[in-house]
């Protein structure tokens, strides 16, 4: 590299401030400078055996994209990112990159490491801003170019389709909603990642020949069978939206959501904006169960809608807390409270039969588990109540079982995931792959481009030996 800096922390973020953007939907992070984001990309050591890269589930080249930085040649970069990422500009946003590239960055053993995910952005961000256009590829079908159907339009529906009409393939993409992007436009929120990213996106698979079919239910507007009559092979990336409760005592009660329902009416139906008549409650005082990235999202958007009052209540401890520790982070400073060590045991109700709060024990942790988390177990006489007019469930999701009600041949594991063989998105039906939550349960946006990516190479592998 050009020039080696030794600072030992990231090269900051410019953010809105808490008080400022607790009250709005506008995006936190505001993003690199071209001057930050050479600084930041000369902190890479730019090691001959990047084990940053080998932490990519797509593969990105991190080396050779940062050394393009470090020289000021931005579009290089991007352009070596789009090779292996057709989504930077949302994983650069949106991706665990501390439990991925920048957990396995040398750097990180001795001082913090290098911000990868910020520098994608930064890329990403920067092609967008000097309007760089991909490849058009439509001329290219006709009516002998083999065709593929794609089941769902979040992350790795999104990332077969780009893949597969790069291939050569004529892809059309089904959504069952209204609008196509799946869990990046019904379940992240705008001051995350902003709608006018994931349209750019589609936009793009769009000039590349993609169809995208929205309002199209597979295994009721049409079935998977009635597809492979079709199509040459169909992928299956309908995810994980089936949510999951608790069980307990006053959960059918007014006033309880699931995040799953409280994030789509507001991020993809406008519940958070006073032109829509989108049903939902805004509450003075708001309880959201679970420490996830989900969990994360519906406290801050609680907190946007006027809560006043917005608890996470999470039965470990902070240390525990599977969300970003960005997210956290951002969640504390825009003054989320965190309940630690208490698990709810009921959802209070009023006279009306609608939520008034949360009963819940204090919890004590005990030994690590086999997946080294540790146990948790109840400390007696320690109940509290917790005021709630809004209570919303964020723990965690399954695949939704139309797609298993309706398709023979198909098998499923008791978590109502789709089976695939060895190679991860091969099914057990001839023609059918599968891939993203909807074989692994809910994952990572980049876990699910990765499953993409590997299905689209699967796909073409098996429509070229079958002639």
């Amino acid at each position: 590299m050009a020039k080696f800096n030794m600072q030992k922390e990231k090269t900051p973020m410019p953010e809105l401030p808490p008080f400022e953007r607790a009250k709005c939907f506008a995006e936190v992070a505001i993003g690199y400078s071209e001057e930050e984001a050479i600084n930041e990309a000369q902190r890479c050591l730019d090691c001959k055996d990047p084990s940053c890269v080998k932490g990519c589930p797509v593969g990105v080249r991190i080396p050779d994209f940062i050394r393009e930085i470090v020289k000021g040649d931005f579009y290089s970069a991007y352009a070596i990112i789009k090779e292996t990422n057709a989504l930077c500009a949302i994983c650069g946003r949106v991706c665990p990159q501390e439990n991925q590239c920048e957990g396995n960055c040398v750097r990180g053993i001795k001082s913090e490491p290098v911000s990868i995910g910020r520098l994608e952005r930064f890329c990403a961000d920067f092609a967008a801003k000097n309007g760089v256009v991909e490849d058009k590829n439509p001329e290219r079908i006709t009516d002998e170019t083999p065709r593929v159907a794609v089941v769902g339009s979040g992350p790795a529906g999104l990332t077969a389709a780009g893949e597969l009409a790069k291939r050569g393939y004529a892809v059309t993409v089904y959504e069952a909603l209204h609008k196509a992007g799946g869990v990046l436009v019904y379940g992240i929120p705008e001051f995350r990642l902003p709608n006018s990213i994931v349209e750019r996106e589609l936009e793009a698979l769009e000039r590349l020949g993609v169809k995208i079919e929205c309002d199209t239910v597979i295994g009721r507007t049409l079935m998977v069978d009635e597809l492979l009559e079709r199509y040459k092979a169909v992928f299956i990336a309908t995810g994980a939206g089936l949510p999951k409760f608790m069980g307990i005592k006053g959960e059918s009660a007014v006033g309880v959501y699931s995040a799953n329902e409280f994030l789509t009416r507001v991020n993809l139906m406008g519940a958070g904006r006073s032109v829509y008549a989108t049903p939902i409650r805004k509450s003075r005082s708001v309880a959201v169960i679970g420490a996830g990235n989900v969990a994360m999202d519906s406290a801050r958007v609680a907190k946007r809608l006027g809560a006043e009052k917005v608890y996470v209540v999470y039965r470990r401890s902070e240390a525990e807390m599977p969300a970003r520790k960005e997210e956290v982070h951002h969640a504390m400073e825009e003054g989320i409270e965190f309940l630690f060590l208490s698990n709810p045991t009921e959802v209070l109700t009023d006279e009306k039969g609608e939520a008034r709060g949360l009963k819940c024990i204090r919890m004590a942790l005990g030994e690590p588990g086999v997946d080294g988390r540790r146990s948790v177990k109840p400390i007696e006489g320690s109940e509290f109540e917790v005021e709630a007019e809004t209570v919303i469930v964020a723990l965690g999701t399954s695949p939704n079982p139309l797609i298993k009600m309706t398709t023979e041949g198909l098998d499923f594991n008791r978590h109502g995931c789709i089976v695939t063989l060895e190679d991860t998105v091969t099914t057990t039906k001839d023609g059918v792959f599968a891939g993203g939550d909807a074989v692994t349960g809910a994952a990572t946006v980049i876990l699910a481009m990765g499953a993409g990516k590997k299905a689209a190479e699967k796909i073409d592998e098996y429509i070229r030996l079958k002639g």
